[in-house]
């Protein structure tokens, strides 16, 4: 009894351990310690009632797994938001956009759209890199995974990182810093297969996606600047007539000529165009880059120029022809200020 004269309250690992032995009313504590931080994180990319079913969903995991639980491999609190993780990440796949469908009998639209299949030796290369990220985020220790994960894949901020572990600030940044060390020594196999690619014929291949030597320099820079917590992103408004949610978040810092612009919830383009981005300087319109976004609706573009080192008059992004225009002149699919 403590001086209350009220019983201490069980501990996470307790309640974890009753409930798996079948007492349900453990889950009520748990529910009152974690729903708001489910929601809060679920909040961040979903609306309130989808954030609220992702709370539900996630307690009933908790329940129906809860012998799964093993507390020496470490606290509930990380185990419980990487199930939480998982069902957000399941919530937004569900919402792949696909085109609408005008009538077609004579099937002229359906002959007169490019095949987006890779072919064999585009699909061979991505299929490599995608094991190779995998196999190398898996040779993380977990505490950099999770930190690491957070911070560049969900683009949370070191600050927001540090409260979902419940860290100090200084302990998050080192984490992501060591994990960002560490996923650089795993993925120089990827440089050296560039001898094994020419030999079995794929070099024009792995130039096209790798570029030159400085290509992999360039990606690290850009994943630390979208996980540096003194970067402030700007983020563009879907423009009338685009859905609503789509949006995207422009990184840059003052003095770099180096940005990154990461697009979100794109509906997929037009056969034969591609959404292009605009940064305005010097009265004009400089490019950014091009993208077509994933079966998810997403795009990451990562600008050099001398201009990015200048502070931001405005950002868009259009819909061009594809590969792309000299100026902005399709429709606006999104820009900052908002339209």
């Amino acid at each position: 009894m403590n001086g209350s004269g009220s019983a201490p309250e069980a501990s996470d690992e307790e309640l974890m351990q009753a409930l798996a032995g079948g007492r349900e009313e453990a889950l009520r504590p748990l529910y009152a310690r974690y729903a708001p931080l489910v929601f809060g994180l679920a909040a961040h990319t979903l609306e309130r009632a989808t954030a609220e079913e992702v709370v539900q969903d996630v307690f009933l995991s908790v329940w129906r797994n809860a012998d799964r639980y093993d507390p020496a491999r470490g606290p509930l609190r990380p185990w419980l938001l990487q199930i939480a993780h998982f069902r957000i990440l399941n919530e937004l796949r569900g919402r792949r956009r696909r085109p609408q469908l005008a009538p077609d009998p004579e099937g002229e639209r359906l002959a007169a759209l490019e095949d987006p299949d890779p072919g064999p030796a585009a699909a061979a290369w991505s299929e490599y890199r995608r094991a190779a990220v995998r196999r190398a985020l898996e040779l993380l220790p977990p505490a950099q995974r999770q930190a690491l994960g957070l911070a560049f894949f969900d683009e949370l901020t070191h600050e927001q990182v540090a409260d979902v572990l419940q860290l100090r600030l200084g302990t998050a940044k080192t984490r992501i810093r060591a994990g960002l060390l560490k996923l650089r020594e795993h993925l120089v196999p990827l440089v050296a297969m560039l001898a094994l690619v020419v030999l079995a014929g794929l070099a024009t291949l792995l130039y096209r996606e790798v570029g030159d030597r400085t290509a992999l320099a360039l990606e690290e820079r850009a994943l630390d600047l979208v996980t540096s917590s003194d970067v402030k992103p700007i983020r563009l408004e879907a423009a009338p007539g685009v859905p609503a949610e789509t949006h995207a978040n422009y990184r840059s810092r003052p003095g770099t000529p180096l940005a990154v612009l990461s697009l979100s919830k794109l509906p997929p383009a037009p056969a034969g165009w591609v959404y292009q981005a605009w940064l305005r300087h010097a009265g004009g319109w400089l490019s950014l880059g091009a993208a077509v976004p994933d079966a998810d609706g997403k795009a990451r573009i990562v600008a050099q120029d001398p201009a990015l080192a200048a502070p931001v008059d405005a950002l868009q992004v259009t819909l061009e022809p594809a590969p792309g225009s000299a100026a902005p002149s399709g429709p606006l699919v999104m820009a900052w200020p908002k339209p």
